[in-house]
Order: C-alpha cells, then structure tokens, then sequence
C-alpha cells in the first residue's frame, strides 16, 4: 500500500487558485504537480484535471471537477495546525479568514488559550491551535 494523501475536489474551477493561497501563507509549502485538462479532455481546457501540493510536509492532491455534486467541503473534516507563536496563528487566522466564515472565532476554550476554527474562501474547514 502506498501513503494516504488526503484529496480536495474543488467544484468552481478554483483548485489552483486555492493551491496556490495555502503555499503562499504556509512556510516550507509548494505546489509539486499540476496537470491540466486540454481541448476535449473531459474537463474545462486548462482547469486542474490533477495536482499535487504539501504544506509544511503534508502531502494533498486536488482536482477541479466539471461536474456540480449536491455535496461539497464540511468541516467535519478539516486541516489541523498547531502554531508556534501568538503571531502566527493571528496571521493565518486572518489569511484565511478573508472571505471565509468563522466556525470559532480565535478565543480560550478550556481545552486550548488559544484556539480557532474557520472555513476559508474556498470552504475548506481549518483548525488553528496555538502550542504552548
């Protein structure tokens, strides 16, 4: 068996502009693939028919996908990452905050003094925790 990569279908046509806002946000990140679809290729020629990206060393995969599905992103899942310092959980708490919703806004919870959850723009759900 190979390694398990969590996968993220993006149905708006946004799967690169997605890709690249989380590498440019997240230190030590980058886009690693990126196949396109061309003319008559089952897809919107040049959207993401399949690429590859890692955030701080977490592999993900992600397409765009032609067809519209009566589902979407839910934060029952979502990306969890413990930041190091006041500042940095401020800051990509608000990077990712633009145009997106607050789940729990940055606060004390009893199980963290600092913790906060969101969907982004692109409605993929985040959980940001400040290490102490």
């Amino acid at each position: 068996m190979g390694k398990v990569t969590p996968f993220l279908m993006f149905q708006e046509g946004n799967a690169e502009e997605a890709m690249n806002f989380y590498t440019s946000i997240i230190e030590d990140s980058h886009i690693t693939s990126i196949v396109r679809y061309g003319a008559n290729e089952g897809g919107d020629e040049g959207t993401v028919m399949k690429a590859a990206f890692s955030l701080k060393g977490q592999e993900f995969m992600c397409i765009d996908s032609k067809v519209k599905h009566q589902f979407s992103f839910t934060p029952s899942f979502s990306i969890y990452i413990n930041c190091d310092t006041e500042d940095e959980i401020n800051t990509l708490y608000q990077k990712l905050m633009d145009g997106g919703q607050a789940l729990m806004p940055i606060g004390d919870y009893g199980f963290s003094k600092r913790f906060g959850w969101l969907n982004d723009r692109f409605g993929i759900s985040w959980q940001l925790n400040l290490s102490l």
